[in-house]
């Protein structure tokens, strides 16, 4: 069971202004995930699946536009789930479960879903995993259903102007690390080692992760895309873009 965590929102907060820094059109990404489950959504509650969720930034927006929607949010990461736990209380099913197992989603509490989202997660699993939890993805969604990805995907066409793009980025996130701003990540989690109920959570998640995650490693849209019409979707592109930033859509056909 998490520990009671009294200054969870924030610690919500102050996440938000990290992952900000890097993501600077973070809530628009967001917004034009869930007008993707608005698009398919049928009479009944939503099913979301909130895939490596962290601490539950997807699903807490999901469920102030879906009041009524089922989620399940799914990480590893021990603190962060704490953090989902006690933002989301019983709105959420929480669960953790490894993503770079194939067996992950025995884990879950339902076999069907309406939608499944990720945002800024994925890039830390490798080619081949990634490739193969694809279907994986696939197999969980009813007819009709919608699998959305957001994350650092470059545009083929686009090479120069995208490291521009990323060193302006860079300069303008160094400007406001160097005025404090904002905190940088391995600072985020310096802070949260020192709080009393997150830092035994902290120690578990170095345990988990001694070397910090998998490689992070960027691959094109194109990449992503062959990547999910190989995995069985009918319906495959591109939902949103942000400079090297996106989001691919993939719909499962209706039989």
């Amino acid at each position: 069971m998490s520990p009671y965590i009294s200054n969870a929102a924030a610690w919500q907060e102050s996440w938000d202004r990290q992952q900000e820094a890097y993501l600077p059109d973070r809530e628009h990404r967001f917004a034009a995930m869930l007008d993707a489950v608005d698009a398919v959504r049928e009479a009944a509650p939503p099913r979301l699946l909130d895939l490596a969720g962290g601490t539950g930034a997807i699903s807490l927006r999901a469920l102030r536009r879906f009041t009524d929607a089922e989620v399940t949010l799914v990480d590893l990461d021990p603190a962060l789930l704490a953090l989902a736990t006690a933002s989301l209380d019983d709105r959420a099913t929480i669960v953790a479960a490894d993503l770079s197992r194939p067996d992950w989603t025995t884990a879950l509490p339902h076999q069907r879903y309406d939608a499944v989202l990720t945002a800024t997660a994925l890039h830390w699993l490798p080619a081949e995993r990634l490739r193969a939890l694809y279907p994986e993805i696939h197999d969980l969604l009813r007819p009709g259903g919608v699998f959305v990805n957001a994350d650092h995907m470059p545009d083929d066409g686009l090479p120069e102007l995208t490291k521009r793009l990323l060193a302006r980025a860079e300069e303008h996130r160094a400007a406001r690390y160097a005025a404090g701003a904002v905190l940088s990540w391995s600072q985020w989690w310096e802070q949260a080692g020192q709080d009393p109920n997150l830092a035994p959570l902290v120690r578990q998640r170095h345990a988990i992760y001694p070397s910090g995650h998998s490689p992070e490693w960027t691959p094109p849209i194109s990449w992503h895309l062959t990547a999910l019409t190989d995995a069985g979707f009918t319906e495959v592109g591109t939902l949103w873009r942000g400079a090297a930033d996106a989001a691919v859509v993939a719909v499962v056909a209706v039989h």
